[in-house]
């Protein structure tokens, strides 16, 4: 039986650690062809090795998602290298700076900003000409839910994937008749490098979700790559412009 994704080729960004690795071992688990891009080169090369070890095809790409030239260097190589762009997993981000709304620093605010936010947009305006050309593509954006409710200190990552998720919103309008689907994954409380690191280390999440989840524990990054490639695939063909949370239930409550 032929994989989902057989012949199909693959760009995540972020794809270093977390859930943009998970993306990417996902896409070459189900056969595609996987670009994984990540300012951290040591990381995006173990994502690589992982992908080749399992029998996948990955090319590791050094890309800071803020800086456009990169960003176009990134999509010019991978159409040199596989020849298109089937889907598209925009992930790279960084966290907020952990203070109130009147302590965040401006150069914090524009280091969220520059990669959360205006990297997404940078991808896609790169990634969304190739597909445009291809008659077809899929991309998903990794917003979050802290773009639905206020969560304290953390303004600009809030901020940040509030807009993500309009900027998906307004590119699935604009290319919906061009055969290009937009969507965004929100996650909720996952098990990743960054949620963990830094001044996180001592903090307990795993009690913490057994309070605030209803479903009583993180997420794997896993479960979340298994959201981005069914918005990927064909049995999410009628869907684009979604916001899809998967966060075992915090904002349904």
């Amino acid at each position: 039986m032929e994989k989902e994704f057989a012949n199909k080729v693959a760009l995540v960004t972020g794809a270093g650690s977390g859930i943009g690795r998970a993306v990417a071992i996902a896409f070459a688990r189900e056969g595609a062809k996987v670009v994984v891009a990540d300012v951290n080169a040591e990381g995006g090369a173990m994502t690589v090795r992982m992908i080749m070890q399992g029998g996948g095809d990955a090319t590791f790409l050094k890309t800071d998602v803020s800086n456009e030239a990169e960003v176009q260097a990134m999509v010019e190589k991978t159409i040199e290298l596989y020849g298109r762009i089937d889907c598209a997993c925009n992930n790279a981000g960084v966290k907020s700076s952990e203070v109130f709304t009147a302590d965040c620093k401006e150069e914090d605010w524009d280091r969220v900003m520059n990669i959360d936010l205006k990297g997404q947009w940078l991808c896609m305006k790169h990634e969304i000409p190739v597909m445009v050309k291809q008659h077809g593509g899929a991309i998903v954006n990794i917003s979050s839910i802290a773009a639905f409710k206020g969560t304290p200190k953390m303004v600009e990552y809030s901020a940040a994937k509030a807009a993500s998720i309009n900027l998906t919103r307004t590119a699935a309008v604009e290319y919906a008749r061009q055969g290009i689907r937009v969507n965004a994954v929100c996650p909720g409380m996952i098990i990743t490098p960054m949620s963990d690191g830094g001044d996180n280390k001592a903090f307990d999440f795993e009690k913490l979700a057994g309070e605030i989840v209803p479903m009583g524990r993180r997420a794997k990054p896993e479960e979340v790559a298994e959201a981005v490639l069914w918005l990927c695939s064909d049995a999410a063909s009628y869907v684009t412009g979604a916001a899809l949370p998967v966060d075992g239930g915090i904002l349904a409550e």
